[in-house]
Parts: structure tokens; C-alpha cells; sequence
């Protein structure tokens, strides 16, 4: 089914989508915000701009954006996908909890922020770009990938990555010590452990967005990890 979102506000525009029917293309988008909040079931192709909060507490629905997306994608998503054709602003996949995450570009600051495993459900994060500042912020479960395709050096993620980290992993597409990281993580080169993880998301993302998967892969990967059971004891007590 073809909307077209000209002049049409978010609310009357996630009524339409809740309609009759599976699969729609929305022409024209400029801005709406909460663009398929909570929704199952349905396969959502977007062409246009979409605002703050797409896919919020998305819980199933398949979503791809043609282009760029602002703040909060997949906020607090418990499954389904979304995939930015574009770069997407801050707080991507803030606190989600399940489904994955695909921006072929690069995101603002705070992505995967609060991300967080909840039983059977593990989120993912594949940025094809450069991420801004505190990427993975309190990350708590699932996994985020960096490979800052593009990128002439390493410098592929802001200041202050994994701040609070104390759970998950962060997988980064640059040797190992060419970023600073906090007292409370760990970073060493990826193993074939972690590599075997990696290859299958880089796929995905590849398959999506027309990469080749080996070339992708050709380059040091690092993996950084929370230090310990007790992260949060490094930031608040002196040694």
C-alpha cells in the first residue's frame, strides 16, 4: 500500500499504518515522528526523512529507510529490524532490547546507549560509518559493530566510547590501541571466537548495502568487554 505523508501528521499517519494490510511504501516523509511505534507484522519501506523515535518499541515490524533518519531510532525495540540506507542521528537503539540495527552511514552520539539483552532477545548494532561520541554508553547486552567504511585512519568512534559499560561487547574495525577506551573496559584484537561473530553480522550488512563481505573483513578488528562484574567500582573508587 502507497502513502503518500505530505501534510500528514505522525498520528494520523501510524493510524494508516495500522490499517488493513502487511506491507506498505511511504512517499514524501518529512519528519513525522514515532513512525511505526510498537508495531508488528508489518513490512515498512520509507522514502523521505523520517523523525525522532522511528520504530520505537518496535516489536516485529520490518523497517527501511531510504535515506537518512534523525534521533532515537528503535528506541527501546524488543525485535524486528531497521535499516538506514542513510546516516541516522543520536541515541540509535536507545535501551533496545532486541532486533538489529543497520546504518550503511554514520551515527551521532550516544549510539546503543542502555542497550540491554532481555532473555531470548539480543540486540545488534552494525554501523557502516563513523559513531560520535560515547558510543555504547551503560551498554549493558548485545553487541554493536563499528567498521567505519570510508574512513581514512582509525579514528572511527568520538571520545569516550563504552563509558558504564557492563555488559556486551563493542566490536570496532581498527587494530587494537589506536582508540583510548576508560578504565572500566577491556580492548584486545579480535579472536576467531569473535571474528566468527562479526563475519556473520558484516554479512548482513554487506548483503544490504552491496559490500563485498571479504574486503570488509581484510582489515584488525578490536573487541572491547566490560573489565569486570563490577564495572562501575573503577569510575567511583580510587586505587
Amino acid at each position: 500500500m502507497l502513502i503518500n505523508a505530505k501534510g500528514i501528521d505522525h498520528k494520523k499517519l501510524n493510524d494508516m499504518l495500522r490499517g488493513a494490510g502487511n506491507d506498505f511504501i511511504i512517499e514524501e516523509c518529512l519528519g513525522q515522528r514515532f513512525i511505526a511505534a510498537g508495531m508488528s507484522d508489518k513490512h515498512i519501506e520509507i522514502n523521505g526523512i523520517p523523525g525522532n523515535a522511528l520504530g520505537a518499541f518496535l516489536n516485529g515490524a520490518d523497517i527501511k529507510v531510504n535515506g537518512n533518519a534523525q534521533d532515537s531510532v528503535g528506541d527501546t525495540m524488543n525485535s524486528g529490524s531497521i535499516t538506514i540506507c542513510g546516516n541516522v542521528g543520536d541515541a540509535v537503539g536507545y535501551a533496545m532490547r532486541g532486533g538489529s540495527i543497520y546504518v550503511r552511514g554514520n551515527a551521532g552520539y550516544r549510539a546503543g546507549i542502555h542497550m540491554k539483552e532481555y532473555r531470548d532477545r539480543f540486540p545488534v548494532i552494525v554501523i557502516g560509518g563513523k559513531a560520535g561520541s560515547f558510543l555504547g554508553e551503560y551498554q549493558a547486552g548485545g553487541i554493536i559493530i563499528v567498521l567505519g567504511l570510508g574512513v581514512k585512519d582509525d579514528n572511527i568512534v568520538g571520545n569516550f566510547p563504552c563509558t558504564g559499560m557492563h555488559g556486551g561487547k563493542v566490536f570496532i574495525r581498527a587494530a587494537a590501541g589506536k582508540i583510548k577506551f576508560p578504565r572500566q573496559v577491556l580492548s584486545s584484537p579480535s579472536g576467531s571466537e569473535d571474528m566468527s561473530i562479526i563475519e556473520k553480522y558484516v554479512s548482513r550488512f554487506c548483503e544490504k548495502f552491496g559490500y563485498s563481505p571479504s574486503a570488509v573483513m581484510a582489515h584488525p578488528f578490536t573487541t572491547v568487554y566490560p573489565d569486570s562484574a563490577n564495572p562501575y567500582r573503577q569510575m567511583y573508587v580510587s586505587n
